[in-house]
């Protein structure tokens, strides 16, 4: 019996912690998709920054380095899951020159965040 409350705490902990890693920081994490205006991309491969609204920024950090040789002028395709908004990086498809890159994390940036970005990185 003991092992198997202690089975069913760690399953807990564990669906807590790995649901927490999919979950939005806040309510306003998410955004509509067709609200997206333009992008630049990171000098290290990993990192897209793209314009929500006018006013947002989100960064997008892939798992692997499919951004390397792509500029600002590539198209850069964005598609959510059918749903015309997203959330977490599981609602994100994302394409560039035909590679589907893997989306591993999606951050809102703060409004000091932004400023603090050098100018050719703002989208």
């Amino acid at each position: 019996m003991r092992r198997l409350v202690l089975a069913v705490v760690a399953a807990t902990a564990l669906a807590a912690a790995s649901g927490a890693g999919a979950q939005p920081a806040s309510g306003d994490q998410c955004f509509l998709t067709r609200l997206l205006q333009g992008h630049t991309v990171g000098p290290d491969g990993h990192t897209l920054y793209f314009g929500v609204n006018g006013a947002d920024v989100y960064q997008v950090t892939t798992s692997g380095p499919c951004l390397a040789h792509a500029t600002a002028n590539d198209p850069i395709v964005l598609r959510d899951r059918g749903l015309g908004k997203i959330c977490h990086p599981l609602d994100l498809e994302l394409t560039v020159r035909g590679t589907r890159c893997t989306v591993e994390k999606l951050t809102k940036l703060t409004p000091q965040e932004i400023a603090a970005l050098p100018k050719r990185l703002q989208p």
